[in-house]
């Protein structure tokens, strides 16, 4: 197949326009973001409440290049309608979406976190300076539903191509969960069964996704969080606790006071290693626990029981909080663009008589 380059589909989709080979669409046009402009960027496409449009990408945008470090569309690509949101992210390089209201799309590069979901960032602007690379977006509106237009569409494009197998491929979130709103949807996560119970598998390659089950269960001093997993490969080939090397796949606990507490499996850090998140915006939020490390056991199934108040007070400055308000599936493989698989099932809090099975 050829490579992905959003100007070309952009050119081929016009002239379908021209000839009269897509009567559904109702307009096309490219837009350039380089990676220094911070957002928002106006497309000069006006777009009505309930009309359907796609967004075809291709680029990546660079945050280091010295350090290989870069995102995908898939990431870096958000849109919105006039101003506000709901902000708009796919799960790849194209997605296809309902205008929730009147107005001008707008398009913009994710660089550091949202503030809100109107789109403010919570980061300083000043991070795009030092960026580069440039994303490509060709914004195509229609008449009538994106999937019967692009079906309809006599086109050999590979981007074309990619957005109508992802609109023909089922969601496979599982029921409950939801992705953290300021990281996007991603593909990185499904249900699945482990021997004929529910369980949730993470297959992550140059992406990031934070999976959330709200919960509310009472943290006290013999609270035990248990699980199963496979980690059949790991995303990082070194230690994760740098900024530009913090790959990994996770079960993490969210409490009342807003920290998280995660436990994963390291590539070379020692089992018992703990520390705050080295990505400044999870800092004061988030704190990795290394359970198991190196490459014995991967593949096969492992039992886990923490009790949660120790490994918190290890840990974490500060007051043990009095509930557990979240359970997190954590993806991350974007740093060294490698791929992460595990297996997450048989997930339960305990304490005394009380139960609750989170997977």
């Amino acid at each position: 197949m050829p490579s992905a380059d959003a100007s070309r589909t952009a050119d081929r989709l016009a002239d379908a326009r021209a000839r009269g080979d897509a009567p559904a669409l109702a307009d096309v046009r490219l837009v350039s973001l380089p990676g220094n402009v911070p957002p928002w960027t106006a497309t000069g496409v006006r777009v009505t409440r309930g009309q359907w449009v796609t967004l075809l990408a291709s680029g990546r945008l660079v945050l280091a290049e010295v350090l290989d470090l870069w995102v995908p569309p898939s990431l870096a690509l958000w849109a919105r309608v006039g101003g506000r949101g709901p902000l708009v992210n796919g799960t790849g390089d194209t997605t296809s979406f309902q205008a929730a209201h009147d107005g001008e799309l707008e398009v913009a590069l994710y660089n550091g976190e949202w503030g809100t979901q109107d789109g403010a960032l919570a980061t300083p602007v000043e991070l795009y300076a030092t960026s580069g690379g440039t994303i490509d977006v060709a914004v195509v509106t229609w008449r009538g539903a994106a999937a019967d237009g692009l079906a309809a569409l006599r086109v050999d494009d590979p981007l074309v191509a990619a957005e109508r197998a992802r609109i023909a491929t089922p969601d496979a979130t599982p029921v409950g969960w939801r992705h953290l709103w300021f990281l996007g949807p991603t593909e990185c996560f499904r249900s699945c069964d482990h021997e004929g119970r529910p369980a949730v598998a993470i297959d992550t390659a140059n992406s990031v996704g934070i999976l959330q089950k709200v919960i509310d269960f009472p943290l006290g001093p013999a609270t035990t969080l248990a699980w199963r997993w496979r980690v059949d490969e790991l995303p990082a080939v070194g230690p994760e606790d740098t900024p530009v090397a913090h790959d990994y796949t996770s079960l993490a606990l969210e409490l009342e006071n807003g920290q998280d507490l995660t436990w994963y499996w390291s590539a070379a850090l020692p089992v018992g290693t703990h520390y705050p998140c080295p990505l400044p915006t999870w800092t004061a939020r988030e704190t990795h626990w290394v359970l198991r490390s190196g490459g014995a056991g991967l593949g096969a199934w492992h039992a886990e029981c923490r009790t949660v108040v120790d490994d918190y007070r290890a840990a974490v400055a500060g007051a043990v909080p009095a509930r557990v308000v979240g359970a997190w599936l954590i993806a991350v493989s974007v740093f060294g663009h490698r791929r992460g698989r595990a297996t997450f099932a048989d997930v339960v809090l305990r304490d005394g008589d009380r139960t609750l099975r989170v997977i």
